[in-house]
């Protein structure tokens, strides 16, 4: 009989390796097994392939064993990892290393640090009436009899009668984390015989319940709810477009209770974790304990213990997360919905793979079998043109949801407030007028200013100096929370100086303005306001986040001041005024994307405003005023941007009608970097011919002392692009070959963003 032999993935940059399966193991593609790589390291590894073909190695190792007791990856998965690898130009182990949380895969330098290392389960104590307790009325009698000497004790006992069966565990237990009582009383009911405690692994309780309370749609609402449905057969995708405040997410969640109740699976995907948590209380309002959060502000432990949850689940489950819950382990997922399907942040851009996770849902749901709702009131140009050209069904909702309106938008002329003198601490007189109002009503006020730290640099008034980053090409950020300036790349920090190291001068002047900056001049204009900041400084953890929203969601906060951590999927009801503080290096960036993006964000912070009964204003202030992106968000306008953006794509073929990939070369030597970059350019134009363009570099070339230039590559829609990365895999290979150059490091982005 032929021996079995296991194709292993192990989350390194490496292919799979050939591993023998030991007489009586039994083993699945998908499973999870330990190995030892090298001399003695154990990894992790997922079975890839199981086959009876002797490896060409002279010694083949055997699989340890397998790590738990049901595969980690189902057949969808694994199609799906396939496709990333490929797609995106990386390893298998490339996409593991990024895929599965840190615990689910452990690993050691020896057997012991490898047991060390392994997952184990949390315990928690599970309580149930005892069997001579079981009957309702015997127990209510007894609750009345001891109410008396024992008030607590009848009471947490009457809990534990009454307690909802659905939320009890398969043997009708009940988890002591829902229970509110302490340890003591607990004792004194199990001493008296009353209940029994057992310590289980902990799991996730499910409430079996189909009957969900969901909101009623309105007329609008429910028009384009049965275009989606009827849609289904001819599109498994579907664009539906609706303006801020029209109410996407109760049409999402009618089609989310119809998946559960047929016993599927749902992905809702948000594209930051800043969204979860608003968005994760309103659906449990609804599913109850159906709903899964998952993103990277949650504890390993935690990620691990809903990674294996899922793997062991047969369906009925609602995942919402952050683009990293794309790879759980979904067993009967039939729907996918993208929220705010157009934001950047679906875009993973620092490591392999770089993948956007709104291609990737799509690709996943052809997988799975499941449709698709992309939803987004500023839609990318890539989905939209995909709607038009047919490739994805479409539908718009133009009405805002119940009373609310949309917002009035007024452009305030920058400039114009400064020659007039009604500019004061970086608001023109419109906005504070604006701001004093509300405050006056009773109101609340959101501010967006799309910079943190206090001030983006400060200058020598006297010879121009400015104090820059050792390591990185880019100026040092001043905070004044800290008194410290820092590098927002590497992480470098130095003191605040007091003069000009080059002429002495001690005029140092803060030049721009940061949201830490707006937030001391707001209590300045405002003292009697009650003021918050929410941007990545503040929102250190999600407890840190979570409380900064509450306190303005509950009123306790008149003005919140923010990043681009402000701008999206917040529903506040009583923000009524709306402040763009600089909207000009929104609408100025040297990017193709820098129209499509300022106008989504413009449109998207705008729709914070009045989203109940009275009408919200919002403010924008620009010294363009003039500007074609400013008239577009004014008057609503996608259509018009929409056809101005894809005429100039389309004369330059850039994406939706074309595909862009982004080469990055870094080295420590600068030389170096610059011979190894115009080889490999050259090596390309050979294959390529005028689609390469570069090598340039980019606004900021060095970063932690490492050089960076880059090379794109446009490949024209009709174009292979299976034949364009086959090429590139060569050019790849003979770069890593290569006796000066192979010390560069190359890495790709495709689709670059």
């Amino acid at each position: 009989m032929s021996h079995l032999y296991a194709d292993i993935v192990l989350p390194l940059a490496q292919p799979a390796y050939s591993y023998s399966v030991p007489a009586g193991l039994e083993l699945r593609e998908g499973d999870a097994v330990a190995v030892q790589f090298g001399a003695r390291y154990i990894y992790t590894g997922i079975v890839w392939r199981l086959h009876n073909e002797q490896p060409n190695a002279k010694r083949v190792k055997a699989v340890g064993r397998r790590l738990y007791d049901v595969p980690l990856l189902n057949a969808h998965q694994m199609r799906f990892w396939e496709w990333l690898a490929e797609y995106y130009m990386c390893t298998l182990g490339e996409v593991m290393r990024m895929a599965l949380p840190s615990l689910v895969k452990p690993r050691g330098a020896n057997e012991a640090e490898f047991l060390g290392a392994e997952f184990s389960p949390r315990t928690e104590p599970y309580l149930a009436l005892a069997e001579e307790w079981a009957d309702a009325e015997k127990v209510a009698a007894e609750c009345e009899r001891i109410r008396r000497r024992a008030p607590r004790r009848a009471e947490l006992l009457e809990q534990i009668a009454q307690f909802d069966p659905r939320r009890r565990n398969e043997l009708g237990e009940i988890p002591r984390r829902l229970l509110e009582c302490d340890a003591a009383q607990i004792a004194a009911l199990r001493k008296a015989g009353y209940i029994t405690v057992e310590e289980r692994e902990r799991r996730v309780e499910r409430s079996a319940d189909v009957g969900f309370n969901l909101p009623e749609l309105s007329l609008a609402q429910q028009r384009v709810a049965e275009q989606i449905s009827s849609s289904a057969d001819e599109h498994k995708v579907h664009l539906l477009h609706g303006i801020t405040g029209s109410g996407k997410t109760e049409i999402y969640m009618h089609f989310i209770a119809q998946t559960l109740a047929a016993g599927g699976d749902v992905l809702l995907l948000v594209p930051e974790i800043a969204l979860t948590s608003q968005l994760i209380e309103r659906m449990e309002r609804v599913f109850g304990s159906r709903v899964t959060a998952y993103h990277s502000k949650l504890t390993a432990l935690r990620r691990t213990e809903n990674y294996l949850h899922l793997a062991h689940s047969s369906g009925g489950e609602l995942v919402i997360g952050a683009r990293s819950a794309l790879f759980l382990p979904m067993n009967r997922l039939q729907l996918v919905v993208v929220d705010e399907e157009h934001d950047s942040s679906y875009k993973q851009s620092d490591t392999a793979p770089r993948y956007q996770g709104r291609d990737c849902a799509v690709v996943l749901a052809s997988l799975a079998g499941a449709r698709v709702i992309l939803g987004s009131a500023t839609p990318s140009l890539e989905s939209y043109a995909n709607a038009q050209w047919g490739k994805y069904g479409y539908s718009r909702l133009e009405e805002r949801y119940g009373e609310s309106r949309p917002p009035r938008i007024i452009l305030s002329d920058t400039m114009r407030s400064v020659k007039r003198g009604e500019r004061k601490n970086h608001f023109n007189i419109q906005l504070i007028n604006a701001m004093r109002d509300a405050l006056g009503c009773g109101e609340q006020v959101m501010l967006f200013q799309n910079r943190r730290g206090f001030t983006p640099f400060v200058q020598c008034s006297g010879c121009g100096w400015t104090m820059r980053c050792p390591h990185c090409n880019v100026t040092l950020t001043m905070h004044r929370t800290t008194n410290r300036m820092e590098c927002h790349y590497c992480g470098y920090t130095a003191n605040v100086p007091h003069s000009c190291p080059q002429c002495e001068t001690v005029d140092l002047k803060p030049m721009g303005f940061g949201t830490e900056r707006i937030e001391e001049a707001v209590a300045e204009l405002f003292p009697e306001a009650r003021v918050a900041r929410l941007d990545r400084d503040t929102s250190t953890s999600q407890s840190a986040y979570n409380r900064i929203v509450r306190d303005f969601e509950s009123g306790a906060t008149d003005i919140l001041v923010g990043t681009q951590m402000i701008t999206k999927g917040f529903d506040f009801s009583r923000v009524s005024v709306v402040g763009v503080l600089n909207a000009d290096n929104l609408i100025c960036s040297p990017d193709f994307r820098s129209s499509e993006r300022a106008f989504q964000l413009l449109t998207q912070v705008a729709g914070r405003a009045g989203r109940r009964e009275q009408e919200g204003t919002v403010v924008v202030q620009t010294s363009e005023a003039e500007h074609p992106v400013l008239g577009w968000v004014v008057r609503g306008d996608y259509d018009a941007m929409a056809r101005s953006e894809l005429a100039e794509r389309h004369a330059f073929s850039y994406p939706p009608y074309s595909h862009l990939m982004m080469f990055t070369l870094r080295s420590a030597d600068a030389m170096l970097l610059r011979r190894g970059s115009a080889w490999f350019a050259a090596r390309m134009r050979e294959k390529f011919g005028r689609r390469v363009f570069g090598p340039v570099a980019p606004p900021v070339d060095r970063v932690r002392g490492v050089y960076i230039l880059r090379i794109m590559l446009k490949i024209e829609n009709g174009r292979s692009l299976s034949r364009a990365r086959e090429l590139l895999r060569e050019l790849l290979g003979e770069a890593a070959q290569h006796e000066e150059y192979k010390s560069i490091t190359i890495s790709i982005d495709v689709d670059t963003q």
